[in-house]
């Protein structure tokens, strides 16, 4: 699934994400961590992994977008 950083601190690894429908959802360190990211800053394109639903919905992975090469 596809989002955009909305927050992030440094410190403690934490911050949030915006879905493309505006949804906002929070992510901790070990959410940041298990997409080995060293920084992220608000509004860059991200891939998330959630689990659970609804209002019990958490980011478990996040990590930057990337575009495949239009070259190759």
């Amino acid at each position: 699934m596809q989002a955009t950083a909305f927050t992030f601190d440094p410190e403690t690894r934490a911050g949030s994400v915006l879905l493309d429908d505006g949804t906002p959802l929070d992510f901790d360190a070990a959410a940041f961590d298990a997409g080995r990211l060293r920084l992220l800053r608000p509004g860059q394109r991200v891939r998330i992994r959630t689990e659970g639903a609804d209002d019990d919905r958490r980011v478990v992975f996040v990590t930057l977008q990337t575009f495949p090469d239009p070259g190759a």
